[in-house]
């Protein structure tokens, strides 16, 4: 490993990536988001959300996401304050009649089995974990709630979402537990079924290149039947946690408590982004285009190596790239010095790694020309 340089050096400008913002969250917003938010979100900070305006914002988005995702009759999307980790609270209350099974393989799937685990009104949850890199499958149990991971962003590995007991376009009666999915990293970056699921959460913060402060979810009519039953059974819940609540505020596009306006604008903004450009075939494509160009940079490589060993686990969102022979943490610090920021690995993961988000916002020329910043950087480290 090479020591700390004392002295940063440049990277020749025409080698640069037009934006050197490759983080995995908060992700990069694009310049158009920001030139709308200053022209017209003015008009709209600082007034009521309980207003025509702002209503009609949130109204804006819950139908984008639905043609994003080409949501059946009967979906709906639902909004509350908070991230991801905030819904993992609101899940315990409104959506986990008794018993959950969790597939843990990175830090964010561990922490919301440990909120489960935590929870007084709860069984233990069953627990199917394997190390970081990989991902485990879906066991038999008595569970009525299987909770999965569509990304797992700490570790950049990537699962299939089939509903256990699928048999073609069919559900098998043998399954009733609800599929609930953390999307964060995933959402409006890669492809899904709504028939395999039945809620895919996320907050706004990666693909959707827009603040913190949200959750949304994607319900299912299966999902609504939980939340209004659990809501029916007189479990105690939280204003704040209650699902229920969010959902009746949602059907009114507007949120229990005042919302970040700023995000709701910057995801409004993406989201009719992304559908100009083509929806979320567009997205994974682009996505694709970008991950091909990085994991094959990392299989040419001599001192890089992709961290997911199986392709098909590997995320085409979040790239977490290994190095030899030279500390991630000078690579890091050199890129950063250039402009090229948030591309450090994943500090509990605690390897000698790269972590590059992927989303549908990052240009795949840009990440074409990371690599060579990269290979640039490398070469003079270790001469």
């Amino acid at each position: 490993m090479t020591k700390q340089p004392t002295t940063p050096f440049a990277i020749p400008a025409e080698m640069l990536p037009g934006d050197g913002r490759f983080g995995c969250g908060p992700s990069k917003v694009r310049d158009a988001q920001l030139d709308a938010l200053a022209r017209d979100g003015r008009r709209l900070m600082g007034t009521s959300h309980r207003q025509a305006p702002v209503k009609k914002l949130v109204g804006s988005v819950r139908t984008g996401l639905r043609e994003l995702f080409s949501l059946p009759d009967g979906w709906e999307v639902v909004l509350g304050n908070g991230g991801s980790t905030v819904f993992w609270d609101v899940a315990t209350f409104g959506l986990i009649r008794e018993h959950s099974q969790h597939l843990v393989f990175g830090e964010f799937s561990q922490k919301f089995a440990d909120a489960v685990a935590a929870a007084p009104h709860l069984a233990d949850p069953t627990v199917v974990a394997c190390e970081p890199g990989a991902h485990p499958e879906v066991q038999a149990s008595d569970a009525d709630a299987l909770c999965l991971t569509h990304n797992e962003t700490s570790t950049g590995v990537a699962m299939q979402l089939t509903r256990p007991g699928n048999s073609g376009n069919r559900r098998d009666a043998a399954t009733d537990a609800l599929v609930i999915v953390d999307a964060t990293s995933a959402a409006g970056g890669l492809a899904w079924s709504p028939g395999e699921v039945d809620v895919y959460y996320f907050a706004p913060q990666k693909s959707f290149a827009s603040d913190g402060g949200l959750w949304i979810a994607c319900c299912s009519p299966r999902a609504i039947a939980r939340i209004e039953s659990i809501a029916a059974s007189g479990r105690w819940t939280p204003a704040s946690l209650d699902l229920k609540i969010a959902l009746d505020n949602s059907r009114a596009d507007q949120t229990y408590n005042t919302p970040a306006i700023a995000t709701l604008f910057l995801l409004d903004q993406q989201v009719q982004w992304m559908l100009q450009q083509g929806g979320l075939q567009w997205c994974a494509q682009r996505t694709a285009e970008s991950a091909a160009i990085i994991y094959d940079w990392a299989e040419r490589s001599p001192f890089a190596s992709s961290f997911v060993r199986k392709p098909e686990h590997r995320s085409n969102v979040v790239a977490t790239i290994d190095l030899d022979g030279v500390a991630a943490n000078d690579v890091n610090a050199i890129l950063r010095h250039n402009g090229i920021v948030d591309t450090d690995g994943y500090r509990k993961l605690g390897r000698n790694q790269l972590r590059v988000g992927m989303f549908p916002a990052v240009e795949p020329r840009d990440v074409a020309a990371l690599t060579a910043c990269i290979d640039y950087v490398v070469e003079r480290l270790r001469s």
